[in-house]
């Protein structure tokens, strides 16, 4: 695999969609089994990558998304994480893809940030993560689906105590880039670039123009490469149109998405949610070929 980071403000890449999806479709209880069934059943994550793969994502993210220990304790398996991202890396390895981003999620322990205790426990949780897979080949961490920003630096400080790959950091935002009630996405990315992430971004359901404004704030917030995940709340391409509740409702709504969020400065794009391969292929089809749009960055020529 070639270093990921040469490509940074450079050209646009798609990540594959999330697994959940398409195993809950094949009957998959996806709150106690999703990291299992790499274990179990690694056909069948192999299947849907390859889907995600051949629709045009030239970064494969691991299907690891509860793999801390906090996380794996409440499905029993906290002896087997390294069992896990192993099978994880090797189904996703197998494939030779341009780029593997291993995923870790939130480890959802209760955090205080006023204690040192709080952060140290929530902190370490990421480092034994990082510490399990050192050694292993992949391009970068993808510290997805954040929702507060102490938790987001805690996951930060824990990788970069083991590893010095790069980290891609991402938070969950509302319409009006919000975490939660008091935290904006202009503090997350803060967050990110001052504790070592290399690509920094967020994932929302909000709409296009929405998004676009919202990658906008994002970019002026720091010269990181942006990510996007838009979140399909429900693939329903007889809905007609794009509604508040449901505006990615189907894969051709991601053209004008990706030229949008292109035109606002974002370079790695994903779909989420209910995404079919199908929100994958349009948006890679959208940007093949194009660099990235990032006046503001100092690019080394």
């Amino acid at each position: 695999m070639a270093d990921i980071a040469l490509r940074f403000h450079k050209d646009m890449l798609v990540l594959s969609s999330p697994t959940a999806s398409a195993l809950a479709q094949r009957g998959v209880d996806v709150e106690t089994d999703l990291e299992f069934i790499t274990l179990i059943e690694p056909e069948s994550i192999h299947d849907i990558l390859r889907l995600e793969m051949v629709a045009g994502a030239q970064i494969l993210v691991t299907n690891t998304e509860g793999i801390t220990t906090a996380r794996l304790t409440h499905h029993n398996m906290e002896d087997r994480m390294e069992e896990l991202a192993k099978a994880a890396l090797d189904v996703a390895s197998a494939m030779k893809p341009q780029h593997i981003l291993f995923e870790i999620g939130p480890c959802r322990l209760p955090l205080d940030a006023a204690s040192k205790q709080s952060l140290v426990e929530n902190r370490d949780q990421y480092t034994r993560v990082a510490r399990c897979i050192a050694a292993r080949g992949f391009d970068a961490y993808y510290l997805r689906g954040f929702r507060s920003v102490a938790a987001l630096k805690c996951a930060l400080m824990g990788i970069r105590k083991v590893d010095d790959r790069p980290i891609f950091a991402q938070v969950v935002v509302n319409g009006d880039g919000m975490l939660n009630p008091r935290e904006t996405l202009e503090a997350a990315i803060a967050c990110a670039a001052e504790f070592g992430a290399q690509v920094a971004g967020f994932s929302t359901t909000a709409g296009i123009a929405q998004a676009a404004a919202l990658a906008k704030r994002a970019i002026a917030a720091s010269p990181l490469p942006l990510i996007v995940e838009l979140e399909v709340a429900e693939h329903n391409p007889k809905q007609g149109e794009s509604t508040e509740l449901n505006p990615y409702y189907c894969p051709d709504i991601m053209v004008q998405a990706a030229a949008s969020l292109r035109a606002a400065g974002a370079q790695f794009l994903r779909a989420s949610g209910q995404a079919t391969p199908a929100y994958t292929g349009v948006l890679a089809a959208t940007v093949s070929g194009f660099d990235a749009i990032r006046p503001d960055a100092q690019l080394d020529e």
